[in-house]
């Protein structure tokens, strides 16, 4: 998530960064209306009726190699086949531009929309997990295969960078003693094509498309990729399926997703044992953020900004309470000694 005082939307802004693409000018401050912002401020918008999407994050908030490496990683999906959403390139024929604005340099880059439903506007009946799990079972063998040349960041930069915000954020004890043991667990797994590589990190439902005329599952939003293991895309792919279904029709759910997963790729039983490090270190750099964010003051600070912190905080306080909780390190190292050369 961005720092408070880049959660305010900026028409003009967006406007700035518009005039270097094509749009409909006619429908444009209807359509920005309808803006989103999380780890980027997102704006809608229209080219000859179709729906397109303005990305504008401030370079403060981003690492250049990470945005660039996005990009690059996107294209190599496509050329193939694999279905990411498509840039849109701008006047100067770049698909990501630097611009220096009245509010400071942004990366801004534009989408075309994907086809199909959001899938977790759906009532996820099969065959979607399936075609879900699959899809992300095609983009772990896809990464495995890929050479970048602008490679974002990995899973040691991501715990650096995770202390610092510890540390600039006066985080408690609880804290760093769970990036330490996350730290210790993770040295110890081998780093290879077969188990590793460049993983999307937010494979979940509000960023999955299912389109049932061709019974394609496209996927968005690649901002949060990462180096890590790919048994980290798949854990986080299974607990996000629990925000939005429960009970027998979760368990099918799960099913279903690495019944597809397995289509396209191998999981092993080693490979699930990482799931609980996994969710470790996904908590930790959940906490990071949302302590960075929240750390940010803004003065006269609006109702909705008062009643996000607050429930910010809220989910600050259990996820410390989670990392005094866990008493122990994972040791999934026992488990996958046997199949280090996989």
């Amino acid at each position: 998530m961005l720092s408070m005082r880049h959660l305010f939307a900026d028409f003009e802004l967006a406007k700035t960064a518009l005039a270097h693409w094509l749009h409909d000018a006619a429908t444009l401050d209807a359509d920005l209306a309808l803006y989103r912002i999380s780890a980027n401020a997102v704006y809608p918008f229209r080219h000859n009726g179709q729906w397109r999407f303005l990305r504008l994050a401030p370079e403060e908030e981003k690492l250049e190699k990470n945005v660039r490496g996005e990009m690059e990683f996107i294209r190599y999906l496509l050329r193939n086949g694999y279905p990411a959403l498509k840039p849109i390139r701008a006047d100067n024929g770049e698909t990501l531009l630097v611009l220096d604005t009245y509010r400071g340099r942004y990366y801004a880059a534009a989408f075309r929309r994907v086809d199909g439903v959001r899938v977790d506007q759906t009532k996820m009946n099969e065959p979607i997990p399936e075609r879900c799990g699959q899809t992300l079972g095609r983009l772990h063998t896809l990464s495995a295969r890929y050479v970048p040349k602008m490679r974002k960041w990995d899973h040691a930069e991501a715990l650096e960078w995770i202390g610092r915000t510890l540390a600039e954020n006066h985080a408690p004890d609880a804290a760093f003693r769970e990036l330490a043991m996350v730290g210790r667990e993770l040295v110890k797994l081998p780093i290879n094509d077969g188990r590793y590589g460049l993983i999307h990190y937010d494979f979940e439902p509000d960023n999955l498309f299912y389109d049932a005329a061709t019974g394609k599952c496209s996927v968005i939003d690649f901002d949060d990729g990462l180096y890590h293991w790919f048994a980290l895309d798949v854990a986080q792919a299974l607990d996000a399926l629990g925000d939005c279904l429960e009970g027998e029709r979760l368990r099918h759910a799960k099913t279903a997703f690495l019944k597809g997963y397995r289509r396209e790729r191998g999981l092993t039983e080693n490979d699930e044992a990482l799931f609980p490090l996994m969710r470790r270190f996904i908590g930790l750099m959940q906490y990071a953020r949302l302590a960075r964010c929240v750390a940010d003051e803004v003065a006269d600070a609006p109702d909705w900004m008062v009643s996000l912190r607050a429930h910010l905080a809220g989910i600050i306080t259990r996820l410390e309470t989670r990392m005094t909780e866990n008493a122990a390190p994972t040791s999934p190292e026992k488990e996958i000694t046997g199949n280090a050369k996989n």
